[in-house]
C-alpha cells in the first residue's frame, strides 16, 4: 500500500502541472519554483522541531508534509518517486561511507 499511495500522489501531481495557480495549491507552487523550495527547507525545519519534542504524532504529521512538497519537487523537475526508491534499493546493504565514496564527484 504504501508504494501504491506514492504512485497515486503522483499522478495527481503530474496532473496538477496543467491546473490554474488560482484553484490548485501544487500549480501555485509549479508557477513558483522558490516558493516550492522554501516549503522544503520550512517543513524540514518543522520535522526536526518535532522529533527535538519527541512528538510521534507531529514526526508523522511534519514528515509527511515534508515528503509531499518534496514529491512536488521531483514531480517539477520530471522525476518520480520511483527514481528516489530505485537510488534506496541501489544503496540497499551498502554501508553509508561505502556509498557515499562511490558518488560520482
Amino acid at each position: 500500500m504504501s508504494h501504491n499511495i506514492l504512485t497515486k500522489l503522483a499522478t495527481i501531481l503530474e496532473a496538477r502541472k496543467s491546473e490554474s495557480a488560482d484553484t490548485s495549491y501544487v500549480a501555485s507552487l509549479y508557477a513558483k519554483p522558490d516558493k516550492m523550495l522554501e516549503k522544503i527547507g520550512e517543513e524540514a525545519i518543522e520535522t526536526i522541531i518535532a522529533a527535538k519534542n519527541d512528538d510521534k504524532d507531529q514526526i508523522i504529521y511534519e514528515t509527511a508534509d515534508l515528503w509531499f512538497h518534496s514529491m512536488v519537487m521531483l514531480a517539477q523537475k520530471g522525476l518520480s518517486p520511483d527514481d528516489v526508491l530505485n537510488e534506496l534499493a541501489r544503496r540497499f546493504g551498502m554501508s553509508g561511507h561505502d556509498e557515499k565514496s562511490s558518488r560520482n564527484k
